[in-house]
């Protein structure tokens, strides 16, 4: 089978332009970019060249931390911040260092067991969103730094390409909207893009896993599997510093190359950092009595684990060093002898287990149609990892084989992030939650659950008793979505005041527990949150809407719409569409939690006060409609 990019179709702009993907690790980093010139294939190019490692050839990954003053100024980044002097100026002047931000982003949903582990303090004044943004300004810059030093014409090339520079951020399979639009606003505060709708619209978001499942098409990792239109599916685990990502995949058609997604991704709290920490708490320990039991000798010991006894580990049954001093350092009760300590059991397996779990739940989910596993990222070259939790033991006799590719793959988000964005080999996808809205449930007196509820019982204008706080699902949990596919429902509202239409709302929900539609949202509960609250101007409408008289005489106003949900690609849209005199209009959104990010002439805006609106469902000829209200609770 060709590679991707001996298939890969000539760019159809017409004119020059630069992608530039970034992909922020937890503990590593690295940028790709391809330059795109009308009429030719793109080629995919990898940033080798960092300040601080100029002199180790072609490496394209750097270290995740910066360093920052008092102040909050950086003073370094990458590279250079592991540098024996930097770390020397470093103490003497008090410069805080800052790792492991990514972390920080995280989904309040997604529970990050601190297991002794602390986050870096951040300086003064700056948020996860400013560390973000100013290390993706350092990426950048050194983009910018590199593709000019490298090109013939660099400067011209880059100075001609810089007003519309696409970008691709990639992210763990477990972040969301808000996530998203935090990354998104990372970029704004580094100045990679303006702060307008058209610059803001210049980034573009894929997952790692399916970032990995584009790199390991451009290495050619997957061909044997991917020239095989047999209908198996394959995992793609990318083991990363910070979070382990599944994703699952079924080849569609081989010319062109087409994937669907067979389940909705996954993505946990096992990368390498975490055996790191763990190891640093084992050695903490461990050493407490002894004088090399001090933090700064902690440190440095956990810093030589990982350069070392990490990687190579196989067996935890073997006798293991940690190579960190001279022949001069000896604690012979604690197992320190000539500079290295000895010990056995220090890896716990309780992270593996859950990877496995992970892995084994992803191909329930799929069917019973996963016939490979491919192991990527920078963690996938761990012996432990491969052989000790025994993924081929494991899933041998599920009939799956588990590879390991032979090649760097570390820099496989990255690249398969441009080849996301040239090749877009996936065409499908599954959604991972439920989504929906709020509306007003009839009273049914003979049910218990409604008399508990009755307390908030409210009335529309039209008349019905009706109950608030109910779900109603526009698409559900595990759904194939193409990216042509429009999830819709149909919804109506009766307003006592057309000044109401020039503020338009409706509130998205998500509910991650489960397959099964719940009945009511529970505002407490974790499994539901707000996506946003899109936001339209229909006064427009005010002229042909036509007024009725309610029960109590009050007048009001009935107007019909629609809410629209895409879920084809990697970042959630919406539209409410409705009719005007003219025809159909509509506004499309990109979903995104608090942020003023827009495609059109109106605002997302952040969630809103519970009782703005609500959706009544009712039977009418043996047919449902739903309703959507604004109405004065008494």
């Amino acid at each position: 089978m060709k590679h991707a990019g001996d298939t890969r179709k000539p760019y159809s702009g017409l004119s020059r332009s630069l992608v530039i993907a970034i992909d922020v690790g937890t503990t590593f980093s690295g940028v790709s970019y391809a330059i795109l010139e009308p009429g030719e294939i793109p080629k995919i190019h990898g940033v080798t060249r960092f300040p601080g490692q100029e002199h180790v050839a072609g490496n394209s990954k750097i270290p995740s931390v910066i360093y920052y003053d008092k102040h909050g100024t950086i003073m370094t980044a990458g590279a250079e911040a592991d540098s024996s002097s930097i770390t020397a100026q470093a103490e003497d002047e008090g410069w805080i260092k800052v790792e492991l931000f990514k972390l920080r982003l995280r989904p309040r949903t997604m529970q990050l067991n601190m297991n002794g582990m602390r986050l870096s303090p951040l300086p003064r004044r700056k948020t996860p969103v400013h560390v973000f943004g100013d290390f993706l300004a350092y990426l950048y810059d050194c983009t910018r730094s590199f593709i000019t030093d490298t090109h013939a014409n660099g400067a011209f090339l880059w100075s001609s390409v810089e007003p519309d520079i696409q970008l691709v951020l990639s992210h763990p399979n477990g972040w969301e909207g808000p996530q998203q639009t935090r990354m998104r606003n990372a970029a704004v505060y580094g100045k990679l893009v303006p702060d307008t709708d058209a610059g803001r619209a210049r980034i573009r978001f894929v997952t790692e896993g399916e970032a990995s499942l584009h790199g390991c098409i451009l290495s050619g990792l997957a061909a044997d599997v991917l020239s095989n239109p047999s209908k198996h599916g394959f995992l793609i685990v990318d083991a990363g510093g910070g979070t382990l990502d599944i994703s699952a995949y079924a080849i569609k058609g081989t010319s062109p190359l087409a994937m669907e997604e067979i389940a909705p991704p996954d993505c946990i709290f096992a990368g390498s950092v975490f055996v790191s920490r763990r190891a640093r708490e084992f050695l903490e320990d461990k050493l407490k009595h002894s004088k090399y039991g001090t933090p700064d000798s902690l440190d440095h010991i956990t810093r030589k684990f990982d350069e070392t006894t990490k990687r190579l580990f196989r067996d935890r049954n073997e006798l293991q060093f940690i190579p960190f001093g001279s022949p001069l350092d000896k604690d012979l009760p604690v197992g320190i002898r000539s500079g290295q300590l000895r010990l056995f059991y220090l890896f716990s397996t309780d992270l593996f287990i859950a990877a496995v779990n992970c892995i084994k739940a992803q191909i329930e989910a799929s069917h019973g149609v996963i016939r490979s596993v491919f192991l990527v990222g920078g963690y996938a070259a761990s012996p432990w990892l491969f052989k000790q939790v025994q993924l081929q033991e494991r899933l041998a006799p599920l009939q799956i084989t588990v590879s390991r590719p032979d090649t760097q793959t570390s820099k496989a988000v990255a690249d398969g992030a441009i080849g996301f964005y040239c090749d877009h080999h996936v065409s499908a996808r599954m959604s991972k939650f439920m989504y929906g809205v709020e509306f007003l449930r009839e009273l049914n007196p003979n049910d218990p659950d409604h008399v508990a509820r009755k307390e908030r019982l409210c009335e529309l204008p039209s008349g019905p008793k009706l109950l608030p706080d109910a779900f109603d699902c526009i698409l559900a949990r595990g759904v194939k979505v193409k990216e042509s596919t429009v999830f819709t429902r149909k919804y109506c509202t009766e307003l006592t005041s057309l000044s109401m239409l020039s503020v338009f709302e409706v509130e998205i929900w998500c509910y991650r527990g489960g397959n099964v539609v719940p009945k009511w949202i529970s505002r407490h509960d974790d499994a539901f949150s707000t996506l946003c609250v899109v936001q339209a101007d229909l006064s427009l409408l005010s002229g042909s809407a036509e007024p009725k008289t309610g029960r109590n005489g009050k007048k009001y106003w009935t107007i019909v719409f629609s809410v629209e949900i895409h879920f084809g690609l990697t970042e959630f849209k919406a539209r409410i569409k409705w009719m005007d005199n003219v025809g159909i209009a509509s506004i499309l959104y990109v979903i995104s939690h608090r942020s003023l990010f827009s495609i059109g002439s109106s605002q997302i805006v952040g969630p809103r006060p519970s009782c703005a609106f609500f959706l009544l469902t009712c039977s009418a000829a043996g047919r449902q409609s739903l309703f959507i209200t604004n109405v004065d609770i008494a």
